[in-house]
């Protein structure tokens, strides 16, 4: 059986392994969607509270309550301390969802050989405001009904996108799980370099944001991609052109932005390897 809150069907239990930034956002999220907080349960070392109504355990039950969904949502190094804890409460219904980057799917199904269906997720930052992306990944040993019932329940937090390719997993987190940070340290230049032609720093800074905040939804609305609307916006021999042509010099804001990605990517593979 499953809970119902605000047309989104919730597990009967959801068990989270950690909380911080990342596991927290979600957590809001199914909140506000109407998941019920009795049926929730974090596990925190530390002890500290979650939200009111949220039951914080800092040391692992005795047993999962049926119908539980785990969420792996700790630091990836403290999967092999976790796995040893929570492995032994696991059955074969329990589902698995991990957020931990790195952490591929053979090694979650080594540390957890008694659960059947496990995912693997990639959730970026907005999805406590509804309006994330998360990837999402897992084999044919998830049953078909679990991969509907895990889609289910991200869909309240924004886009889902099912990865056919595990080895793609590090490049799509690089772009939509690590891409908030870098489009914020976009936002952060925009006003810089509107601070360093003359404009005062905090008028800079609130009209960087609700240019980017502006633009992206129009982005979304809008019929054309991206780079038929920048066209659109720059008159030949205009400002936004000449400021265009710049940026597209050499394809250096394409070329900075493939190095970004590269670099997160590897990070990822490096961190499946161990290192």
């Amino acid at each position: 059986m499953t809970q119902t809150g605000v047309d989104h069907p919730f597990p009967d239990h959801l068990f989270l392994v950690g909380c911080g930034n990342m596991a927290g956002q979600m957590l809001s999220r199914w909140l506000d969607c109407g998941l019920d907080r009795e049926r929730v349960t974090v596990l925190r070392p530390s002890g500290r509270p979650v939200t009111d109504g949220v039951a914080v355990m800092t040391d692992y039950p005795a047993a999962l309550p049926a119908g539980t969904t785990v969420l792996l949502g700790m630091k990836p190094y403290q999967i092999a301390d976790v796995a040893v804890a929570l492995a032994p409460l696991c059955v074969a219904d329990t589902r698995i969802v991990s957020i931990l980057a790195g952490t591929t799917l053979a090694d979650l199904r080594a540390r957890f050989p008694v659960a059947r269906d496990i995912v693997r997720a990639m959730p970026n930052l907005p999805v406590g405001l509804g309006e994330g992306v998360t990837a999402l990944f897992t084999d044919d040993v998830t049953s078909a009904q679990a991969k509907m019932d895990v889609a289910a329940l991200i869909e309240p937090l924004g886009l889902v996108e099912w990865i056919a390719d595990e080895a793609l997993f590090n490049q799509v987190t690089a772009l939509s799980g690590c891409g908030p940070a870098f489009l914020f340290r976009f936002v952060d230049a925009l006003a810089q370099a509107g601070e360093a032609i003359g404009i005062p720093a905090d008028q800079a800074a609130r009209m960087a944001l609700a240019t980017v905040q502006g633009s992206a939804n129009m982005a979304a609305r809008a019929n054309d991609g991206p780079g038929v609307l920048a066209d659109r916006v720059a008159s030949p021999g205009g400002m936004t052109r000449e400021g265009l042509n710049a940026l597209d010099a050499d394809d250096r804001l394409l070329t900075l932005l493939i190095d970004t990605l590269a670099a997160a990517r590897d990070r990822g593979e490096a961190m499946a390897r161990g290192a």
